[in-house]
């Protein structure tokens, strides 16, 4: 299930996550699909965070908790690569508000593998401008161009994100040490990660500084697989999600299929298109992670209404309860990992929705109440996995 530590009751760890975790359990679920944990910026995205490594002190439970002298310096020692730039960046207590988090996540982390949950996370592909990681590692970074993506379905002038983009050939000269230490910091947190906007690693969207919208960009070639063949040197295995949605050209699929990682496909996107459409149910791989919707969909009901009468009737569905029949339908797939969010469940409508891409006021504020997800609910849940074969192995 999808739902991000913000959107838990009082939007951080503690009580309500360990609830969750015992939620997802009594539900059948094995996995807890995150956004990513860095500091969100002021609109609350979590993809424009200030750091690629620090966790948002905002998500702590216990802000004040003493942290001990030992604490402080083995912490520093495990993560020297990046830790002393956020401390020059965030300021006093910057070190120790990282040992908090680590010590409350471990500790939920654990909690959840005790009872078979393990942690999907969310690495984005790009940083904030402004950052600590551009104020420390200025040459890893373009000058002039800023991030984005191209007019399609989602957004007819694009998406304009503004993130500074990577120098891959300054990159390269250093090894990817960056890339290396980025990913090993975010094995340390999850079990498993979701790479965002995966395609920009064979070619991104390069905007014009100042520009208002994305419509004039153009593609630039990406570092391909070198960059994560220098961390598989170092860090082994690499346990990751390709997000490859969008305007998506063979050589994507080519380098995900090369890595040997699985890929996403999304059952809002399932209904339309040709016969060759990746996302219809008829064409998913086993070796992928199906998704009723993303944080940057509508909601299976806000999704279902904004459908004409005869785009409803294409889709086969038979639209009494679109959430679950949207939640059902992704169950139902061949794909390896299904993942439904927490607002389908609850059969929520577009007031819910996480995120509107292209769009920078009024997301991230959804909210679970306290008690909201209920044992009728996880019987549901745990029912319809159950008859999908997906309930996790005893």
């Amino acid at each position: 299930m999808l739902l991000h530590v913000s959107s838990l009751p009082g939007g951080k760890l503690g009580s309500e996550a360990y609830r969750f975790v015992d939620w997802l359990a009594e539900a059948g679920q094995s996995w807890w699909a995150l956004l990513p944990l860095g500091p969100p910026d002021w609109a609350g995205s979590p993809y424009a965070s200030a750091s690629a490594f620090a966790a948002h002190r905002g998500y702590l439970e216990q802000p004040r908790a003493p942290v001990s002298a030992e604490e402080l310096e083995a912490f520093v020692v495990r993560e020297r690569y990046w830790i002393a730039d956020w401390a020059a960046f965030a300021g006093d207590h910057a070190i120790a508000d990282q040992v908090r988090f680590d010590r409350e996540w471990g500790t939920l982390r654990h909690y959840a593998a005790e009872r078979g949950i393990r942690l999907l996370g969310d690495v984005p592909i790009y940083v904030a401008r402004g950052g600590a990681d551009v104020a420390a590692h200025p040459e890893l970074f373009q000058r002039g161009y800023v991030a984005g993506a191209p007019p399609d379905a989602l957004s007819s002038v694009g998406q304009l994100w503004g993130n500074p983009l990577y120098d891959w050939g300054a990159m390269r000269a250093q090894g990817y040490r960056w890339w290396i230490e980025r990913l090993r910091r975010t094995f340390e947190l999850y079990d498993l990660a979701r790479i965002d906007h995966f395609r920009g690693f064979v070619s991104y969207w390069a905007v014009p500084e100042g520009n208002r919208t994305a419509k004039r960009g153009r593609w630039r070639r990406g570092p391909g697989a070198e960059v994560f063949r220098a961390a598989e040197r170092e860090l082994g295995a690499l346990p990751l999600v390709a997000e490859d949605l969008g305007l998506i050209t063979p050589r994507v699929h080519e380098l995900r299929d090369e890595l040997g990682i699985p890929g996403m496909v999304v059952m809002q996107f399932a209904y339309g298109g040709p016969p060759s459409n990746v996302h219809r149910l008829e064409n998913h791989r086993r070796r992928s992670v199906v998704y009723a919707g993303t944080h940057d969909c509508d909601t299976a009901l806000g999704w279902w209404r904004s459908l004409s009468a005869r785009e409803r009737r294409a889709t086969g569905l038979p639209g009494i309860d679109p959430s679950w029949e949207l939640t059902e339908a992704a169950l139902s797939s061949r794909a390896e990992l299904a993942i439904v969010q927490a607002q389908d469940v609850l059969g929520l409508g577009s007031e819910a929705r996480t995120n509107m891409p292209g769009t920078s006021k009024g997301n991230w504020r959804w909210r679970l109440r306290r008690g909201q997800l209920t044992s009728a609910h996880a019987r549901r849940l745990r029912e319809l996995t159950a008859r999908h074969g997906r309930l996790p192995a005893a």
